[in-house]
C-alpha cells in the first residue's frame, strides 16, 4: 500500500496511491482510518511531506563503496565500522517531492546529493530484538541528503553543510510492502543516470540498526531513519533536477535553484 499526505481543491490529507489515481482517506494510516469516495488524479494534487517526524535519526558510511571514496578523498585507509552508529537530522531541512532545494546565495559549488532509504517507524517501541525489530516497521520512502562539502570540511560538526533549510527532500509518499532484497537504488541528474546500487547491500542492515537505537531512545510513530548511501555524486548546479528512483518504493524528484537567481523552466 501507498500512503500520500496530498493536498487537492485547498484540503490537505491523506491517501492511498492505486496506479495514477490517490483516493482519499479520513484519518491516518498509523491511527484509525476509512477510505472515501473521493479519488483524484495524482498529476492534479499538490504532494506533500509524507510526515515531519518527532526524531529524525540518519546513519553514516553505511555502504562499502561510499566509505571508500571517502576515505580516498582523505587520503586514509578506510575503516570500517564494527558497529552501528546515529546520528541526527533538523525536521527544518526537509522538504516534498518536486519542490526546490534552495542553495544559499553564498555556497560554494560544492553541492552534493545522496539517495538514501528511509525507514518509517509505526509504532512506540524500545528495546527491540533481532526477532521483532521488523514488526515497528510501517514502510519506506526516499530521501536525497544534499550536502554542502566546503561547509562539512570546515565545520566541527554538519550544522549547516547537512542541515540548511531545504537540504533534506523526502517522499513522494510511504510504501509499506517494499522487499530490501530485490531493491535497487538509481540516481538521475537531468535524466541522466549517475549512480545505482543494490539497496539492501548495508555494512549494517535495518535490523541491527533498529536494535542499537532502541538500547537508548524510544522509537515513536513516525520516526524516521535515513540508511545512508552508496558511490558519490557530481557537483550540482543551477537548473540541475535530481531523481531518485528506489524500485518498489517510486522516485523522489527536486530541482536545485541558487538563492537569488530566476528558477529555471522545469
Amino acid at each position: 500500500m501507498r500512503w500520500l499526505k496530498f493536498t487537492a481543491s485547498g484540503k490537505t490529507s491523506w491517501g492511498i496511491v492505486e496506479g495514477a489515481k490517490v483516493v482519499a482517506v479520513d484519518g491516518d494510516p498509523f491511527g484509525e482510518w476509512q477510505r472515501t469516495s473521493r479519488m483524484h488524479s495524482l498529476g492534479d494534487v499538490k504532494i506533500e511531506l509524507p510526515l515531519i517526524p518527532r526524531t529524525f535519526y540518519c546513519v553514516g558510511l553505511n555502504y562499502l563503496k561510499h566509505l571508500k571514496e571517502a576515505a580516498d578523498k582523505r587520503g586514509e585507509v578506510p575503516a570500517v565500522p564494527d558497529r552501528p552508529e546515529i546520528g541526527y537530522r533538523a525536521q527544518n531541512a526537509l522538504i516534498a517531492h518536486d519542490e526546490d532545494v534552495v542553495i544559499p546565495s553564498f555556497a560554494t559549488e560544492k553541492i552534493h546529493y545522496e539517495g538514501e532509504l528511509v525507514v518509517v517507524i509505526g509504532k512506540k517501541v524500545k528495546h527491540l530484538t533481532e526477532t521483532n525489530a521488523m514488526d515497528c516497521v510501517f514502510g519506506y520512502t526516499i530521501g536525497n541528503d544534499v550536502s554542502e562539502r566546503s561547509w562539512q570540511k570546515a565545520d566541527r560538526s554538519l550544522w549547516r553543510s547537512k542541515n540548511a533549510d531545504t537540504f533534506k527532500p523526502m517522499g513522494p509518499w510511504i510504501e509499506t510492502a517494499a522487499d530490501l532484497a530485490t531493491m535497487q537504488t538509481i540516481v538521475r541528474v537531468n535524466g541522466r543516470e549517475t549512480n545505482r546500487f543494490a539497496t539492501g547491500d548495508m555494512i549494517f542492515g535495518v535490523v541491527p540498526f533498529l536494535i542499537e537505537l532502541t538500547k537508548y531512545f524510544t522509537l515513536w510513530s513516525g520516526d524516521v531513519i535515513w540508511m545512508g548511501t552508496d558511490g558519490a555524486s557530481p557537483d550540482i548546479k543551477h537548473g540541475d533536477v535530481v531523481e531518485i528512483e528506489i524500485t518498489g518504493v517510486g522516485t523522489l524528484r527536486n530541482r536545485f535553484v541558487r538563492e537569488g537567481r530566476l528558477a529555471p523552466v522545469p
